[in-house]
């Protein structure tokens, strides 16, 4: 049984600990609110480009004036996989179940006997796929220096990726992240960007069915629209993440709070416990050798 000095110490370190905790908690819940308006406020941006992709591609007809980026390269042999992740842990599972989905994600594409090639984007990501599929990790790209996440940082991350697929490195790219639902909800989400998946029919509907013509033509503004939405897509991405990244830390600071809360009443409670045996064990003595004198 350990002493009451022992008692003492533990006590005064897990005291510490849940000071550390709740102030990590009120920092990610400051940080919440910032990364929570800017992802909700990507997300129309997204989808409206992801309308207009749709349109443009309806009148094209993915005849060949379509750009590769759109209608791919013909095969699926070789799978880019692009997993984003946050920089760092003490988030619970957000980074985990990202890292599951694309880890099953990978076993389903080489059981189909697929190529499979891993572009991590966060230093938590890379660290949990290297012990399964360090050989697959192609390229590691970490934001950890980034105060503030632009779409300067997507447009590069974009720009690797299409350097990639002209190469001939690859012919299907899928993007993982974790989309943010509430504070206590997150849910990893894959998509394919490559070739671009735009079959949104929102678009046509909101517009009426009308027809529109296109200065200049329809390829030529592909060319340059297809690269732009891969980066607002992995824009939008990187910002989901940071927001989920504080929800998921808000809510697993909180956990760790109450638990250290818990703790500290259970070493409270045997802390007093075995001071009061050990002051009844000396008044024992002490009446005890009264009564022999």
């Amino acid at each position: 049984m350990p002493s009451l000095k022992d008692l003492r110490n533990r006590i005064a370190s897990v005291k510490a600990t849940q000071k550390i905790t709740k102030a990590m908690q009120m920092v990610a819940a400051a940080k919440l609110r910032r990364a929570q308006e800017a992802a909700e406020a990507a997300r129309p941006y997204s989808q409206r480009m992801g309308a207009v992709l749709a349109n443009i591609t309806q009148a094209v007809g993915g005849g060949g004036d379509a750009p590769a980026l759109m209608t791919g390269t013909g095969r699926d042999d070789t799978h880019l996989l692009v997993v984003c992740t946050a920089e760092r842990g003490l988030c619970g599972g957000f980074n985990s179940q990202i890292s599951r989905l694309a880890r099953d994600h990978v076993r389903k594409l080489q059981a189909a006997g697929k190529t499979v090639k891993i572009i991590t984007v966060g230093k938590k990501g890379f660290d949990i796929l290297r012990r399964d599929f360090s050989n697959l990790i192609i390229d590691r790209i970490e934001l950890r220096d980034v105060k503030q996440i632009g779409f300067a940082n997507a447009d590069a991350i974009a720009r690797k990726i299409i350097h990639l697929f002209n190469d001939d490195q690859f012919d299907v790219c899928t993007l993982f992240y974790s989309e943010f639902k509430s504070v206590i909800s997150q849910v990893p989400t894959a998509q394919q960007i490559i070739p671009a998946a735009a079959t949104d029919s929102s678009g046509e509907a909101a517009n009426g069915n009308a027809v529109y013509e296109y200065e200049p033509e329809p390829g030529e503004i592909l060319g340059d629209l297809i690269p732009r939405n891969i980066a607002v897509q992995i824009f939008r991405a990187l910002l989901e993440n940071a927001a989920g990244e504080m929800g998921a830390k808000m809510s697993a600071m909180d956990n760790a709070t109450r638990n250290a809360g818990d703790m500290i009443n259970k070493l409270s409670i045997t802390y007093n416990r075995q001071r009061q045996a050990q002051i009844t064990k000396e008044l024992i003595e002490i009446i005890s050798g009264a009564e022999a004198l």
